[in-house]
């Protein structure tokens, strides 16, 4: 029977990286997902597979698409696409270094790795603004039934999809605000994650309130902050059984549903955009036979 990624549903790490590829088209594809097939275990390294794979291989991932781009929204959110991205889970930093070696050097036969993300955990799990991340977060057996795909077959059952994004911070203009401006940004006050009962309407906890939506829009938020020698934020990072929750997500957001933006564009900017496809597990395994392989 096959089963998700574990690290999927597992807390986020005290340490990560984020390795996103493309596809080498002088390269032997197939050969270097085989490969990625026996050394990703699922936990340690999680893996997501761009539309564009799959194009290639002339097979039809139901679900997987591109991120979308809304007409209406009055905010930019660029998508940038992606050809692969690792998550690499850990808790010791120079194991990751290693373990990012091992893998881009097992891909070489078919991808170059673009870009490393380094991320972290911090505190409990705050954003790098003090505010708790993902408090309202599906567990057990609702993570599963909103992250995880059933009832779609063999290859397809077990998997998961994710929207991954890189948001950088204005930290500088954030935390100069008053506390109070801080707290009705977000929806809720950090000094105890209680929600704002009279919060704005452009709060991101109003904004994204998943059980408002019809039908519901609940994903697994499994985002952690990132930091570079110039530039701070989030990756954001949400699972679905499908993209439709978090798209519902965002166009609220950028208001292309009703005109009123998030407030977390008064301090914070998308920089990428990308959606994958990650395989179930099966005999300690990536299953790839929705691919072919």
């Amino acid at each position: 029977m096959n089963q998700p990624q574990p690290g999927i549903l597992a807390d986020v790490p005290t340490q990560a990286r984020y390795l996103s590829f493309s596809i080498d088209a002088d390269g032997d594809l197939k050969k270097a997902l085989r490969q990625l097939a026996g050394f990703a275990d699922g936990e340690a390294t999680v893996v997501g597979i761009g539309a564009s794979v799959a194009e290639v291989l002339s097979k039809e991932v139901v679900g997987l698409t591109s991120f979308p781009i809304f007409e209406d929204a009055l905010v930019e959110v660029p998508a940038t696409h992606s050809d692969l991205w690792c998550w690499l889970r850990g808790s010791d930093r120079g194991e990751l270094v290693h373990r990012t070696h091992q893998l881009v050097n097992l891909l070489a036969d078919g991808f170059i790795c673009d870009q490393i993300i380094d991320g972290f955990r911090f505190d409990s799990g705050r954003d790098l603004t003090g505010y708790e991340d993902g408090t309202e977060n599906p567990v057990d057996d609702e993570a599963l039934k909103c992250a995880v795909v059933a009832n779609a077959g063999e290859g397809m059952d077990g998997s998961s999809f994710v929207a991954v994004q890189q948001w950088v911070h204005n930290l500088d203009d954030f935390l100069s605000r008053p506390q109070s401006e801080q707290d009705e940004t977000i929806g809720r006050r950090k000094s105890d994650n209680e929600e704002l009962e009279d919060a704005p309407r452009s709060a991101h906890v109003k904004r994204t309130a998943q059980e408002d939506f019809s039908p519901e829009a609940f994903v697994v938020r499994r985002s952690m902050p990132w930091a570079d020698s110039a530039h701070e934020g989030l990756v954001f990072v949400a699972f679905g059984h499908s993209f439709d929750a978090f798209e519902a997500l965002l166009e609220r957001m950028v208001g292309a549903d009703d005109g009123e933006v998030d407030a977390l564009f008064s301090f914070t900017t998308p920089v990428s955009g990308s959606y994958f496809w990650c395989p179930p597990m099966c005999n300690g395994k990536l299953d790839l036979r929705a691919l072919g392989l």
